[in-house]
């Protein structure tokens, strides 16, 4: 691990270095840096004016459904909240930082015992620079020392290093491209392909077929925005159970919805969706115990702020 890091950090110090000597830069790149952006789990965002900081925040209601091949339901409140703010380090490479938390309320009455609730704390850093000489093409990384536990407590058994490095192309304006991997070290699956598209093809019609938050919208006016939606959550985190401390438990679920969204301003915009969550699971990895939930519905709340 810290052979990898050592390379990833030369790697960005000797392409950072060349940027930042690199006078003749085609100002058609200059200008893409600045219209795009990245972030944790969304890609590049077209903006008309830049605000440095953002708060986003969800809500999702999950209502209780019974358990598979046994006695007992078990209902699901997630929420999170993450705060990030970017910086331009020699007036125009992005460096993003963030903090964010996440809180899993659980309803169990099955027969194995789950914490009432699941906790994930983590603290970002972000950037996306040119990648070399190629053309229209840049490179993003992002590292995330994370706690997943159930107690909110940010102990040392429950830290887990997030990484995501990835390639971003813009084919044109109206067509980019992303893939790369997402690693988390501590999970029992922890690498991760991302894979996805942005296409455009006119100011109302957006396809972000992008992990983790996939979306296909359209802009009725501007104000008002209808979209369908995708979602994965695949987590694991370190719970005490009975005696045992640190015992690795995954909550797994998929959910595809559509809602729609409306811009208060140019600061504000909230959205309320609904629709299906299907595949969801909470397993302890060392065959503690698994319950699998029957198919249900899902209401959420989400509410992005800029400044």
């Amino acid at each position: 691990m810290r052979l990898a890091l050592c390379a990833v950090a030369f790697f960005c110090l000797s392409v950072l270095n060349s940027y930042a000597q690199d006078n003749a830069r085609d100002l058609a790149e200059e200008e893409a840096l600045g219209a795009y952006r990245q972030v944790l789990d969304e890609v590049v965002v077209e903006e008309e004016e830049y605000f440095p900081q953002e708060l986003d925040s969800y809500v999702r209601y999950m209502p209780s459904r019974g358990a598979k091949d046994q006695a007992g339901k078990v209902g699901v409140v997630d929420s999170a909240s993450e705060y990030s703010y970017e910086i331009k380090a020699w007036d125009k490479l992005p460096v993003e930082f963030s903090t964010s938390t996440r809180y899993i309320g659980i309803n169990n009455s099955t027969a194995v015992k789950f914490p009432a609730r699941l906790t994930r704390v983590d603290f970002g850093v972000s950037t996306a620079l040119p990648f070399f000489n190629f053309n229209n093409t840049y490179f993003g990384i992002e590292l995330n020392p994370s706690f997943l536990t159930d107690n909110w407590y940010l102990r040392s058994s429950a830290f887990s290093l997030a990484q995501r490095y990835f390639l971003f192309y813009k084919f044109d304006e109206k067509l980019n491209f992303i893939c790369g991997l997402r690693i988390e070290p501590h999970f029992e699956d922890p690498y991760w392909p991302i894979l996805g598209f942005i296409y455009k093809p006119n100011d109302r019609l957006t396809f972000n077929i992008i992990p983790e938050r996939p979306e296909i919208s359209y802009a009725l006016d501007k104000k008002l925005t209808v979209f369908l939606e995708g979602d994965n959550s695949s987590d694991e985190f370190r719970v005490t159970k009975d005696n045992l401390k640190n015992v690795p438990l995954q909550y797994n679920e998929l959910h595809l919805g559509a809602g729609l969204r409306y811009n208060f301003n140019k600061h504000i915009k909230s959205s309320l969706s609904c629709g299906s969550v299907f595949n969801r699971s909470l397993k302890y990895r060392d065959s503690l115990g698994k319950v699998a939930m029957e198919n249900g519905l899902y209401t959420e709340f989400r509410l992005d702020m800029v400044m």
